[in-house]
């Protein structure tokens, strides 16, 4: 059995933490970042979120990731390889043993890839549509309860929603061109 989904209201260290790991990483990796950004609830102000901080890094191309593995594991992310099968696109890295230690998953992915893109996109329109992201608040709250520890069944929930949100999104973008 999993880990209880858990969701909290928004906590307004998340920026702060974001920042100092955001230094801590551009320390051992700057050279191969082209761009960072705080992704997924947390980044979002007022919205609650599980406490966990997504940070999304940009490189050129994936080929740099092998060599980015070594120096993040000196500031202690896990680089977990097998996620590669299911989102070839991306690499991911986990930081932290929750409850006793802040959590942060790494995401590093082409500036030009459609993840980059689709991320920034749903991030942008919940933090200027407040209604919104109140509604996924009340969504995630409701799926919460609902799933309990299947984080899985948990995330496929929410798809359906952060697709309309992405495709609002998409349409605002291309109608301010």
């Amino acid at each position: 059995m999993g880990r209880l989904v858990r969701i909290f209201d928004y906590d307004r260290r998340w920026p702060r933490l974001y920042e100092e790991e955001k230094r801590l990483i551009l320390g051992v990796i700057g050279h191969a970042v082209v761009g960072i950004e705080h992704i997924g609830s947390t980044a979002v102000q007022g919205l609650g979120a599980k406490p966990i901080i997504d940070i999304m890094i940009a490189v050129s191309h994936l080929r740099v990731a092998p060599k980015c593995v070594k120096p993040l594991e000196s500031i202690g992310y896990e680089y977990v390889a097998e996620y590669e099968e299911l989102m070839p696109e991306r690499r991911y890295f986990h930081k932290g043993k929750p409850p006793k230690e802040q959590h942060y998953h790494l995401h590093m992915v082409e500036l030009t890839s459609d993840f980059w893109k689709r991320h920034l996109l749903f991030r942008g329109y919940l933090r200027t549509h407040p209604e919104v992201a109140q509604e996924y608040f009340d969504l995630k709250r409701r799926l919460a309860a609902e799933y309990g520890s299947d984080r899985e069944g948990y995330t496929d929930a929410k798809t359906g929603f952060i697709e309309s949100v992405v495709s609002k999104a998409r349409a605002q973008a291309q109608s301010a061109e």
